[in-house]
């Protein structure tokens, strides 16, 4: 019996470079699995609306009308699918064969797991004594979760609610690593699934400044929401921002 994954892959295609690294994440993702047991129902969800109507290739691709914000967009790509199992991507991927086999292996062995990272064997080198297993149980950033590439049971979302829109990039994967552990839900990393992450292709692109004001306000409310829990403090560091994103320049 086959199994059908929703895959929701975030784009911005502003140049001709960044519209082939998404297709090549999609090439890489189509190649990845026998389609007799596993496939694969790919939305691709593209900032740059100068594309539209432009689809990729093996994949329904959108564009939303509302400004971009990672949360946001991952929770418009939830409502545009319905299977049972979700992977949210980066656009910068390139997936390894068996990777998803191997995530419904760790499914099937343990049925608590609510979430699965995959493993980047660029990125994870340094950290393998973390890692010692097939299916390793955690937390923490950059080791047992990365938001590059993970992969959910939709049933999650009736637990923890809609991703949370207040993060329009920086900090997003903490907030949802911390949820999960909020709730008290099996996050791990499987080693076999491999898909490795080619960098922040499409974020390096950006001026500085615009990374520095993203950053800072992510900080601000990820420290009211996760840290300190003040509204007063928040509102200062909100404020901090709103001076910096003016005078900076």
């Amino acid at each position: 019996m086959s199994v059908t994954i929703d895959i929701i892959i975030l784009s911005n295609g502003k140049t001709d470079n960044l519209i082939k690294l998404t297709n090549q994440t999609i090439e890489s993702l189509t190649d990845s699995e026998d389609q007799n047991s596993i496939m694969f129902n790919i939305l691709v969800i593209e900032s740059n609306s100068s594309l539209k109507p432009y689809q990729y290739l093996n994949a329904k691709t959108i564009y939303p009308e509302t400004e971009f914000g990672f949360h946001k967009y991952l929770n418009i790509g939830l409502a545009e699918t319905n299977k049972d199992l979700v992977c949210f991507c980066n656009n910068d991927l390139i997936f390894n064969k068996g990777w998803a086999s191997a995530i419904l292996a760790a499914l099937e062995k343990d049925s608590d797991i609510y979430s699965v990272s995959t493993f980047c064997p660029s990125f994870h080198a340094d950290k393998e004594d973390e890692i010692p297993n097939e299916i390793n149980y955690g937390y923490k950033n950059g080791v047992f979760f990365t938001g590059w590439c993970f992969f959910v049971k939709r049933s999650i979302f009736k637990i923890i609610g809609p991703f949370d829109e207040h993060f329009i990039f920086w900090y997003a994967d903490d907030d949802f690593r911390l949820t999960l552990q909020k709730y008290g839900l099996k996050n791990v990393l499987v080693k076999s699934a491999k898909v490795k992450h080619l960098g922040s292709e499409t974020l390096d692109k950006e001026q500085s400044s615009r990374q520095f004001r993203l950053r800072f306000s992510a900080n601000a409310y990820f420290r009211y929401k996760w840290i300190n829990k003040n509204y007063i403090i928040f509102l200062y560091h909100k404020t901090r921002y709103i001076f910096n994103s003016t005078f900076k320049d």
